[in-house]
């Protein structure tokens, strides 16, 4: 179970609103974010309603003025709480999209995807075992892309505006 509390101003100070899981829009909740509180769990942030737009990954902890940590504004209209997951992990990645061309199967976090498979560019994958973080840069750098068990026919389906993805690792328990 987690739990995520969102403040409308920072350190922790105005209206505030409590979540347990998944919420698809958060605009009527309350107008703006600028601190968060994860108490339990992991949750995905998201800038737009039903999981889309920009997305940051949240571990437990204080986030006193998040907008200047994640660069992200202070529109926070959905969150996804990401279960714990700690058995097997499982993962392809297919160069050409509908899961077509090289494919690379991954069981581990890998911190350099071009120095272990001399390719950056994945236009589809098929996360079989566990949930995932993409991403866009080499050594968990950049944007970031939830992906939970399922086919992703092509990047834009993880929200990614680019099928360069440099680095992924595993979501446990952190």
């Amino acid at each position: 179970m987690g739990k995520i509390i969102f403040y409308e101003e920072r350190n922790f100070r105005g209206r505030y609103y409590e979540c347990m899981s998944d919420c698809a829009d958060l605009h009527s909740m309350f107008d703006r974010c600028r601190s968060i509180r994860v108490e339990s769990g992991m949750f995905m942030i998201y800038d737009r309603p039903g999981y889309m737009g920009n997305q940051f990954f949240m571990r437990r902890g204080e986030y006193a003025d998040y907008m200047s940590m994640t660069s992200m504004n202070d529109c926070v209209r959905s969150c996804r709480m990401i279960p714990t997951h700690d058995s097997r992990f499982r993962m392809r990645l297919y160069e050409h999209f509908d899961m077509g061309g090289e494919m690379m199967e991954l069981t581990d976090d890998c911190p350099n995807l071009m120095d272990r498979f001399r390719i950056s560019h994945f236009n589809s994958c098929n996360v079989m075992d566990g949930h995932w973080l993409l991403y866009e840069h080499p050594n968990y750098r950049g944007h970031h892309y939830y992906l939970r068990p399922g086919r992703y026919r092509t990047f834009s389906e993880w929200s990614g505006s680019s099928s360069r993805i440099g680095s992924l690792r595993r979501l446990m328990d952190l």
